[in-house]
């Protein structure tokens, strides 16, 4: 039976993995994303392939990426930390150096692919997948399938105003509820550099007792459980599921579903309540082959 070689593509490397059509995995591993440009990139993932074909059948090649990849042109439009990607087509580039059938789609998308197929929301029609980090992104599952928009910025959860303001770049959700406008909060309020903290170090901060990280927090939270009080009134999906490297805080969803809780009134009426994605570091890989499968 054949094989898939399987990428998703970072700003720091390149993970990588052969699995089969059931979503199982052989090998994994990774190397570093070029720095150089696309020519560096499409050769580094030819070789990948070119090892695999060694010993195994390859039938395809399933790519997670980051910006707005549109999978039927090949063409990844928007931008990220990797700006050669965007603008040259992708998929033919990868399919004329690797001799195999290509599939792309964006990272995010991946991600609630994967929980829609083999995780937490595979007996669910409708869904929400918010990843939480640098900043806040995710998808929206509809009939099984990723609701794109006419600008391909579905899923684009970040961008929504939560503060009524001129500045609107700093009043994003990606800026008041992402865990990166946490740590900059709590950087300025302590007057430290940001690169000398992370969201591990903030919370740690709080259980040591420091009342300014608390309240800062505190504020956080209030942010996260706004935005998705707004998405589950405007999409009202079955789930809601939240990834990210926060999300693994053994605290996080007690507390956040204990705010949510609290928001119903006798005008929001709604129980809301978010669950955890089934697969963080594997996410993207297995939403990438199944996109490559099913899409």
């Amino acid at each position: 039976m054949g094989k898939y070689v399987v990428i998703d593509v970072g700003g720091s490397s390149i993970k990588y993995a052969l699995m089969d059509g059931e979503g199982k995995f052989y090998e994994k591993g990774s190397v570093k994303t070029p720095d150089t440009g696309i020519e560096e990139f499409i050769d580094t993932v030819g070789n990948i392939v070119d090892n695999f074909k060694e010993n195994h059948e390859i039938v395809g090649l399933a790519c997670s990426l980051p910006g707005a990849a549109e999978p039927k042109s090949g063409i990844i439009y928007g931008a990220s930390a990797i700006q050669y990607i965007h603008g040259p087509n992708i998929k033919d580039l990868l399919s004329n150096r690797t001799q195999v059938r290509v599939s792309i789609e964006n990272d995010a998308n991946c991600a609630g692919l994967a929980e829609g197929w083999l995780g937490a929301a595979k007996d669910c029609e409708n869904f929400i997948c918010v990843v939480i980090g640098t900043g806040i992104g995710g998808c929206v599952v509809v009939n099984k399938k990723i609701l794109r928009g006419k600008n391909l910025h579905g899923g684009e959860f970040g961008y929504m105003l939560m503060d009524d303001s001129d500045g609107i770049d700093e009043h994003t959700w990606s800026n008041t509820g992402s865990t990166f406008s946490l740590v900059k909060r709590v950087a300025k309020v302590k007057g430290i550099e940001v690169e000398e903290l992370n969201g591990k170090k903030v919370f740690e901060m709080a259980e040591q007792g420091d009342e300014e990280v608390k309240q800062a927090i505190d504020k956080w939270y209030n942010y996260l459980v706004r935005g998705i009080f707004n998405l589950q009134y405007i999409i009202d999906p079955e789930k809601i599921l939240i990834g990210g490297a926060i999300s693994s805080r053994q605290d996080f969803y007690d507390i956040v579903n204990g705010r949510l809780s609290k928001m119903k009134s006798e005008y929001a009426k709604l129980d809301i309540i978010v669950e955890k994605c089934a697969f963080e570091n594997d996410a993207n890989l297995i939403g990438a082959l199944y996109n490559f499968l099913y899409c």
